[in-house]
């Protein structure tokens, strides 16, 4: 209805995004019809569908690497507008909503929060009528999402109609007047989420949901030290962004370590230097005592540490290559997958399989393009292909991303299978409620530089969320 905030939801491979293409004009329906203020439409292309007034958010970023926010989002508005002109555009509409952007900074060198504002701004400046956005509060903060809920509200006020896709329950029950569950491709309910608790709307959804609790954590103070970083500086490549300055931590065994930060606070330049896509000094990273500072990914993956980068497609998954061959990009130097240069087909498509059954990945084929997937679906195969190699350390920034309740409860429960089975995890995430679900400690990242390390019994989110800001003598 026009002013209403409605919530779709529904687990990992229901339809979601599939029903809100057909509506955007990205696909074409089998059968039925779609009414648009009153008229059935069959939208032949999103462009038409933007002119109807209706834009949309996606979950994964459509964005051109290497050009300019200004020049990503003239690209879909109409033609006729300087570059000047759409940046002060752009700079009122970022600051009207709290939405902060530079115009004239390559998208390359953005984080993923800011990626997603680029997503956001663009389809502000369509002003349009009906807005759906998928999992938009997947990469923001809490206190970046309390922004974003104003803008929405605001947007509502105004008449126009919000279509909300989310995982986060207790933000559905905040902020949504309306929500319609569904469930393998059908609606099978709908509900008012404002009287509605999230474990009865996750029931809806996926069934009963078996969420994991931490483990005590006084018990690994004295556990051996698996990876250590001393006092790590590095200069950004890129000349807006954050230089890393003399970030120390230490990762026992058996231990989750959790660091929390607004976008763009370093995380990037921190997980290319932690991973090995930057280089630094050799006894500045250490594994179970061996300096591996100086080196490159794949020798590190050799020395057992495995990396999930914040980006799925592109970093962490070859979009046009099937789940077997996804299954093997980070696992070519494991013996039972590959001997002497010669891929073990059958050994690989057995790998692949066994990280569809454990995760639940849909749909339930090795031969499926990774491309094909929803975002929950192909977050889950990389999340349990690097689990299931069984690493000595795992380095994984937002591990449950724009997966549902279901997922994201069977995601922690390895996280924490992992530790306990002695391997060092380090989750960096902005969602504080997974940082505080998971880990034995935090520290937070801001401008570049961490924070100590406090024990999660030691903080709370008022005080995570001060610290993120910079206020640390506050918190």
């Amino acid at each position: 209805m026009p002013g209403e905030i409605h919530a779709l939801l529904g687990e990992n491979g229901a339809g979601k995004s599939t029903l809100m293409k057909t509506l955007y004009g990205l696909l074409q329906a089998d059968s039925g019809e779609i009414l648009w203020e009153g008229q059935p439409v069959a939208f032949s292309d999103p462009a038409a569908a933007r002119a109807a007034g209706i834009g949309m958010v996606f979950q994964h970023f459509a964005l051109f690497e290497t050009l300019t926010v200004a020049e990503n989002i003239a690209l879909a508005l109409p033609e006729g507008k300087t570059t000047a002109a759409l940046s002060d555009e752009i700079l009122e509409i970022s600051k009207r909503y709290g939405l902060a952007l530079d115009p004239a900074r390559t998208v390359h060198a953005l984080s993923s929060g800011e990626r997603q504002r680029v997503e956001i701004i663009r389809c502000l400046l369509q002003d349009p009528r009906l807005l759906i956005l998928d999992e938009p509060t997947s990469v923001l903060t809490p206190q970046e999402a309390d922004v974003l809920f104003v803008t929405l509200r605001r947007l509502a006020a105004e008449g126009r109609t919000i279509l909300y896709i989310s995982h986060k329950l207790p933000e559905i029950q905040a902020l949504c007047d309306r929500a319609t569950i569904l469930r393998a491709g059908k609606v099978v309910d709908s509900c008012d989420p404002r009287t509605t608790s999230p474990a009865l709307m996750a029931e809806k959804m996926v069934g009963k949901v078996d969420r994991p609790t931490r483990r005590a954590s006084a018990t690994k103070t004295n556990a051996p030290v698996r990876f250590s970083v001393r006092d790590l500086s590095l200069k950004a490549d890129d000349p807006l962004g954050i230089d890393l300055k003399g970030i120390s931590l230490d990762l026992r065994a058996g231990e989750i370590v959790g660091i929390a930060g607004l976008a763009g606070s370093g995380q990037s330049e921190l997980l290319a230097a932690l991973g090995g896509e930057r280089l630094v000094a050799p006894a500045v990273m250490q594994l179970d005592g061996a300096p591996i500072g100086a080196l490159p990914v794949a020798a590190r993956r050799a020395a057992g540490l495995s990396y999930v980068p914040e980006e799925r497609l592109g970093r962490s998954a070859v979009p046009d290559l099937d789940l077997t061959a996804n299954a093997i990009l980070s696992g070519w130097q494991r013996p039972d997958l590959v001997a002497k240069g010669w891929l073990k087909r059958g050994a690989m498509r057995a790998f692949a399989d066994k990280i569809i059954k454990d995760y639940n990945v849909m749909p339930p084929t090795a031969a499926s393009l990774a491309r094909r997937l929803s975002g929950g679906n192909l977050q889950k195969f990389i999340m349990g292909r690097e689990i299931l190699a069984g690493p000595k350390v795992l380095i994984v920034a937002a591990p449950t991303w724009g997966v549902d309740a279901g997922a994201a409860a069977a995601i922690h429960r390895a996280l924490l299978t992992l530790a306990e089975a002695g391997a060092a995890v380090l989750v960096i995430s902005q969602d504080l409620d997974e940082l505080f679900t998971l880990c034995d400690r935090m520290a937070v990242l801001f401008h570049g530089g961490l924070s100590l390390a406090y024990p999660i019994e030691e903080l709370s989110q008022e005080k995570v969320g001060l610290m993120m800001g910079g206020l640390a003598d506050a918190a």
